[in-house]
């Protein structure tokens, strides 16, 4: 196995599984900076809070020190210091004392996984709430009586003047054509809903690094989910849509249990091909494709009307199909090193493929005036149209979505013939 697979699994389980992320806030900027040690050419950027971004706006930026909950014997019977995933995230700042019945109205837990931490979160809501097993919760009901108070104590702050932050590390290739990798930080605590995407990134980023002749541009974010895509995609869709023409959001890509993914809104991208064609390379026999319907991440945002980018996404159990999700079950225990590398495979080989298919993309917009480049009869007439026909057939398909061979398919002429022709209006300035 990959020595630099080995060191990112490593790093994201001794130093970024601690750390408390969220949409905002220090632990999302101390992740991003240690991601930055690893890749100094990664620019941590930031956007103020506020900010209105599409239909959205970007929340104000949350940090949490402290937070627990005392009972009458001085106990702290929840303490967020012993896990992150304790405190409902955006919880207000609170110093109160409550009775059992008001208590028990803010507390969160699974009946039917009793020694699981909820992971809960209120960002546009405000509110304050904790999160315990099911078996924390059966002691504080069965032990403390009605009349029995309880002081709350959380030491959050809600600045409207702060910032949101993500990363952003671009690896330029010979063509401006681009690869979009997304996956988040967000996320407290959690191994494969979190940092399994985040692991795989680096791993990829490491390894095609060291390729000196990327034949197109892999653009790698790193960002906080649903609210850091919109808010990327406000600041760069006119280059996003001109450039990427594939990519993939990567979460949930590190357990050992099964290999799948949700192609893009049409099924019908480079991205798409790609990723059934890396399992069939792999010789990955059993893999699951989810339907876009079942869409929970990313993905959402990348294929909404008005964007459409060719985005799909890549798992191994996809996120809500597992039961330790979002719980202080998704742990290392789940996440392996044997699973994380299975996921970068899966990863690398769609990226390969991509890198090395051609897809064509007419440089003219509108049909082009071939005559003047002596492609097409400046004289009308029947017997010379013919071979024009072709070359105009190939710039209607030639979108920057069908590879050569699609092309092909499409236009029924054998691959060899559409080759030449692309290499002919290539030369002539056509396509890229």
């Amino acid at each position: 196995m990959k020595n630099f697979i080995k060191k990112f699994y490593f790093l994201g389980k001794k130093k970024l599984f601690p750390l408390c992320r969220s949409l905002t806030g220090r632990g999302t900027r101390e992740t991003l900076k240690i991601i930055k040690k690893e890749f100094s050419k990664l620019k941590i950027k930031k956007i103020k809070a506020g900010t209105k971004v599409f239909d959205w706006k970007v929340p104000p930026e949350w940090n949490i020190s402290d937070a627990y909950v005392i009972d009458k014997f001085g106990n702290k019977i929840i303490d967020f210091k012993k896990h992150n995933l304790h405190l409902v995230g955006y919880s207000v700042p609170v110093n109160k004392i409550v009775k059992k019945k008001e208590l028990l109205k803010n507390l969160y837990c699974y009946k039917d996984q009793p020694n699981a931490i909820p992971y809960i979160t209120s960002y546009y809501k405000k509110k304050w709430s904790f999160c315990l097993t099911f078996n924390q919760y059966k002691k504080i009901k069965k032990y403390y009586s009605e009349k029995d108070t309880f002081k709350i104590i959380i030491k959050s702050n809600l600045k409207k003047n702060g910032h949101l932050n993500y990363g952003e590390l671009v690896l330029k290739g010979e063509s401006k054509q681009e690869i979009l990798i997304s996956t988040y930080v967000c996320h407290p605590s959690m191994a494969n809903n979190e940092l399994s995407g985040p692991i795989v990134s680096m791993s990829l980023i490491n390894y095609f690094s060291k390729i000196k002749r990327l034949k197109k541009t892999i653009r790698f974010i790193f960002i906080p989910e649903t609210i850091g895509s919109i808010i990327y995609l406000n600041k760069n869709l006119s280059s996003l849509r001109q450039n990427v023409i594939a990519g993939y959001n990567l979460t949930c890509i590190g357990d050992e249990r099964q290999h799948s993914c949700m192609l893009s809104k049409y099924q019908n991208s480079p991205a798409d091909h790609a990723v059934i064609q890396a399992y069939k390379n792999l010789n990955i026999k059993k893999f699951k494709i989810y339907s876009f319907l079942e869409r929970g991440s990313d993905e959402r945002q990348y294929n909404s009307p008005g964007i459409d980018l060719p985005i799909a996404s890549i798992f191994r159990t996809k996120y809500g199909e597992y039961p330790e999700y979002h719980t202080s079950l998704d742990n290392f225990n789940l996440v392996t090193l044997k699973g994380i590398f299975g996921g970068f495979k899966v990863a690398r080989e769609s990226i390969n493929i991509i890198l090395n298919t051609v897809y064509p993309k007419c440089k003219i917009l509108c049909e082009p005036q071939m005559g003047k480049r002596n492609l097409y009869p400046l004289l009308s007439d029947k017997l010379n149209k013919h071979v024009s026909r072709k070359y105009l057939d190939f710039l209607q398909y030639a979108d920057g979505k069908n590879s050569l061979l699609e092309i092909s398919k499409l236009i029924k002429l054998k691959l060899k013939i559409v080759i030449k022709i692309y290499i002919l209006l290539k030369k002539n300035k056509l396509v890229i």
